[in-house]
């Protein structure tokens, strides 16, 4: 601990670092914060009442399964037939073997999401893996600095192994802090890129906000991702409200095999800064727009079935993404954690969220309780339903929906 701010909330951009993120074309120096593409609340919009609000995001109905998630082991041993395997670990991890490399995008092994090892969102399963268990690593990709997508253990446990990480300008700052060394990653402003192991990783607008302490300056980028290899793309989506940018990311670094998308910890709450299933189905075909084929490549939903981040029933997003999916002809896949696929070839799509459900999900229309806005505290003990760990942030210590300081998170 520095003074009086914890290790685990980071570090604030200094120097260089800061005179670069002065000078991006996305940086709004008047207002010291960075823009989104298009304006976006970060704050909660109280539909009703304050205490209506807070009551909601309170409530613990359907909250959490009702039994233990069937966690897969997944088996590495042997390169995927296609050139191209995503393996979802939970939440917003993801890892792609992608043309003979590598990559983790968002990793978090923590048992919280939070800056706290004793209060904020606890996971509702195991890792499926060890932190070591991937093998060899060609890069990691950060979306942003928010807890349950930047973790401080997992990225001082990935530091000891060496791999290289590409974050959004600003977020250097929290992994020196960490112990990477400056040669260790790479800061990106949208629209920037960098070549690793011979893949190309491009920096992409997302619409959404940062923050790791109880004061939350706008001064780290947040970013969705695009790998390109010799023979494969594909598109991580990080945390983001729906904008029509997709489109023109799209055009500009498509077609993809395969998309990556958030469609969890939605609220009428905060509707500009995190995305509904059906929106995010929207979000893969703008990115498949005027390419062969409607529907383009297969969607895997990310953001959703391991932390409790929203007052919408845990299992939502994906009763709401098959129906969703399938009106709009997109090929979806819905593995369960540790369940690998080639996007290629047969998609795993049964419904083993359903036998965990405490009640059947709402279907269609945001829900009536919207959703705990990330990094809200979340103080349960119970253990999780198998063994192994990963941190996310409970209350975050940045305000708003996402998984930032102690009190909210995302």
């Amino acid at each position: 601990m520095t003074g009086l701010r914890p290790a685990s909330f980071g570090a604030e951009p200094t120097g260089e670092r800061l005179e670069r993120i002065l000078r991006s074309p996305h940086y709004d120096p008047a207002a010291g914060v960075f823009r989104n593409p298009v304006e976006a609340r970060t704050e909660p919009q109280p539909q009703g009442s304050r205490m209506a609000m807070i009551r909601a995001l309170l409530s613990r109905k359907d909250r959490r399964p009702a039994g233990r998630i069937p966690v897969r082991r997944p088996d590495l041993s042997e390169p995927p037939a296609s050139g191209l395997r995503l393996t979802w670990l939970g939440h917003s991890t993801v890892l792609a073997e992608i043309d003979g490399r590598r990559v983790l995008f968002d990793p978090v092994w923590g048992e919280r999401c939070s800056p706290f090892a004793f209060v904020g969102p606890r996971r509702f399963h195991p890792p499926p893996l060890p932190l070591d268990g991937a093998g060899r690593l060609d890069a990691v990709v950060i979306s942003h600095d928010h807890y349950d997508h930047l973790d401080m253990g997992t990225v001082r446990g990935l530091a000891g192994q060496g791999v290289h990480v590409a974050a959004p300008l600003g977020v250097g700052a929290h992994l020196e802090r960490w112990g990477v060394p400056p040669s260790g990653f790479t800061e990106l402003d949208w629209h920037e890129s960098v070549e690793i192991a011979g893949l190309t990783l491009t920096a992409t607008p997302a619409r959404h906000f940062c923050g790791r302490g109880l004061r939350n300056p706008q001064r780290t980028l947040w970013a969705s991702w695009v790998v390109s290899g010799p023979d494969h793309r594909i598109f991580h989506s990080g945390d983001t409200g729906y904008f029509p940018g997709f489109a023109e990311i799209g055009a500009d670094h498509g077609p993809f095999d395969a998309t990556m998308i958030q469609v969890g910890a939605y609220s009428d709450f905060w509707p500009d800064i995190h995305m509904t299933p059906e929106e995010g189905v929207r979000t893969h075909l703008d990115l498949s727009s005027g390419r062969t084929g409607a529907a383009g490549g297969a969607l895997l939903p990310i953001h959703w079935g391991t932390f409790n981040l929203a007052p919408h029933p845990w299992q939502e997003p994906a009763e709401r993404m098959l129906p969703a999916a399938a009106e709009a002809d997109v090929r979806v896949a819905i593995p369960a954690p540790g369940q690998s696929f080639e996007p290629s070839g047969e998609l795993p799509a049964a419904p083993w969220w359903q036998a965990l459900s405490g009640a059947s999900a709402a279907r269609g229309g945001r829900p009536a309780v919207a959703q705990v806005p990330p990094g809200t505290p979340d103080t349960s003990d119970a253990p999780a339903p198998a063994p192994g760990g990963g941190p996310r942030p409970a209350a975050s210590p940045q305000g708003g929906p996402d998984a930032t300081a102690p009190a909210t998170g995302g």
